[in-house]
């Protein structure tokens, strides 16, 4: 059991989560909005031995060297490398504090946003049509960049549907070969794609002015990762023209600037933030917190 267990921030557990929790700590404190400084994380942390963050706040090395009561970090989001993630990972493991994440739980309202959104931009429901009449995904050639569980289920959906399906990735996947989607190089799939689906982790940028060159024009790109998946101002000048972006999230887009673009459609909410994903959510970091208890 922790001697003092605090969150920071929100952590969107539910309530029978939160009510769990207390078994895991002789005290805890949830804070109910956002520090604006590390100096304030400090202050909240002060002697807790474990502390809960969601993806809104970060934890460096300054935080870390501040609080040295501090031996497990829980973050209440997606943890997909060291690199992407708002806890410096590295020192804590040089340091002996455990950091754990989670992945996979608001996967499902992501692909229903994009299928959602996609039905209504080919039907024109709403809108004018995108191809001018009324289109089915039948047929649709859509590449995927970026072939990880949430790629992956876009990818199944949008089959489901009819679509031909393409992907990028690090390395070929057998089970994607096994269900007929194709690995392609990324300069051919941006080129042979009609729709594209960026599902990158964090701060992962593959799309860049050579890119946007191939993608060309009258395509649609969707980026459900949590940042942009390009460099500005070659996907400002790609937007310029026949084209269209979807984004659920302004994190995703790059900033509130580009949401008043002709060519972009950011609904400036999280999809997979549903009651199930808080359900998901809270099973996971419970899960993580009682396995660590376990090994000490």
């Amino acid at each position: 059991m922790f001697n003092k267990l605090i969150a920071i921030e929100p952590v969107s557990l539910t309530p029978p989560a939160e009510k769990e929790l207390h078994l895991c700590a002789k005290e805890i404190v949830m804070y109910s909005d956002i520090p604006l400084s590390d100096d304030e994380i400090v202050a909240r942390i002060g002697d807790a031995d474990a502390v809960l963050l969601s993806y809104t706040s970060h934890i460096g090395q300054s935080v870390m060297e501040q609080c040295p009561n501090m031996r497990y970090i829980g973050m209440c989001c997606s943890l997909y490398s060291p690199e992407s993630a708002n806890v410096d990972i590295r020192y804590a493991e040089k340091h002996g504090i455990t950091v754990t994440g989670i992945r996979d739980y608001g996967d499902e309202g992501v692909v229903e946003y994009v299928v959602s959104e996609l039905v209504r931009c080919l039907h024109g429901f709403g809108q004018e049509p995108w191809y001018g009449t009324a289109c089915e995904i039948t047929g649709l050639k859509v590449g995927i960049v970026g072939l990880g569980k949430s790629g992956g289920m876009i990818a199944d959906a949008l089959k489901f549907f009819g679509a031909d399906i393409a992907y990028f990735a690090r390395s070929e996947k057998q089970t994607a070969a096994d269900k007929g989607y194709r690995f392609m190089p990324l300069g051919e799939l941006l080129t042979q794609s009609d729709v594209v689906f960026c599902c990158l982790n964090k701060n992962t940028v593959l799309l860049h002015e050579e890119e946007f060159r191939l993608l060309g024009d009258k395509k649609i790109l969707f980026n459900t990762g949590l940042s942009p998946a390009w460099d500005e101002p070659a996907f400002t000048k790609w937007l310029n023209g026949d084209n269209l972006c979807f984004c659920d999230t302004v994190g995703a887009l790059g900033g509130e600037h580009l949401t008043s673009h002709k060519h972009v459609r950011c609904m400036q909410v999280s999809t997979g933030r549903t009651v199930q994903a808080f359900d998901r959510l809270s099973e996971k970091v419970l899960a993580n917190i009682k396995n660590y208890l376990r090994q000490q």
